[in-house]
């Protein structure tokens, strides 16, 4: 009787060992089978969506104008007191050109005179100082800024040493064209994302996220972009580009 159960327990054990096994393999399978699910499903859905970037543009108009100059006298030190005086009736008729556009002194932005010692390489020439006084106008008729702008050899024959900067064109209602840029935008990349899908059976659905870009103001025809947004102010005629990247659902 002994004998005959001492027999059995090493058939037992390769049962115990065979059954262990089976449970483990199949534990091992259905961990298996999950990962392999959850990566299709991951795979799948990333390829439900298609990101695509639009633009549109548009051309305006500026509607206000800056200018702005200066004008300077250089004056031997013994002499100062002459040459702010003379930097008085500079200022007059520069005043009185701006008047006779039809603006009034209030409408001018002047300077107090501002003196500076230049580098004089003849330690032993005598002391000379710039008096020098800066201008600046703003319209929103900007022909006439432009007109005026381009005529200061008016001042020249009356003896004013003027100066005159580069003027600068705005278009003040950008924040408003961008609102309304942003909705043909969306529109453009959509159209884009229906061509890409045509050509893999799906169809575009709904917007999934939508990442507008930065807002650039270009010259005509011009495509001088900047990752931070351009501003041209050098021209009256301007394009407004706006883009927009979108993400949209597939079906």
């Amino acid at each position: 009787m002994n004998n005959l159960s001492h027999e059995n327990k090493p058939g037992k054990s390769l049962g115990n060992r065979l059954i262990i096994f089976g449970v483990i393999l199949g534990v091992c399978l259905i961990i298996a089978a999950g990962i392999g699910s959850f990566t299709f499903y991951t795979v799948r859905t990333k390829t439900e969506t298609l990101m695509v970037t639009g633009s549109v543009k548009q051309q305006v108009t500026s509607d206000l104008a800056k200018w702005r100059g200066s004008f300077q006298r250089n004056i031997a030190q013994e002499d100062l007191k002459s040459g702010y005086a003379q930097m008085k009736q500079d200022q007059e008729k520069v005043l009185q050109y701006f008047k006779d556009y039809g603006y009034d002194p209030g409408d001018v932005l002047i300077s107090p005179v501002f003196m500076e010692a230049p580098f004089q390489y003849d330690p032993n020439a005598p002391k000379e100082y710039i008096l020098r006084q800066s201008v600046e106008i703003q319209d929103r008729d900007v022909q006439k800024i432009t007109a005026m702008a381009n005529n200061t050899q008016v001042l020249i024959d009356q003896d004013v040493i003027f100066q005159t900067y580069n003027l600068e064109y705005y278009y003040t209602k950008l924040p408003d064209l961008r609102i309304a840029l942003l909705k043909d935008a969306v529109a453009d990349a959509k159209m884009r994302a229906q061509k890409i899908a045509e050509s893999t059976g799906l169809e575009v659905g709904s917007i999934k996220s939508a990442n507008v870009g930065v807002v650039q103001v270009l010259q005509v025809n011009s495509y001088d972009i900047s990752d931070y947004g351009a501003y041209d102010t050098s021209t009256i005629e301007k394009e407004v580009m706006v883009t927009v990247t979108a993400m949209f659902n597939l079906k």
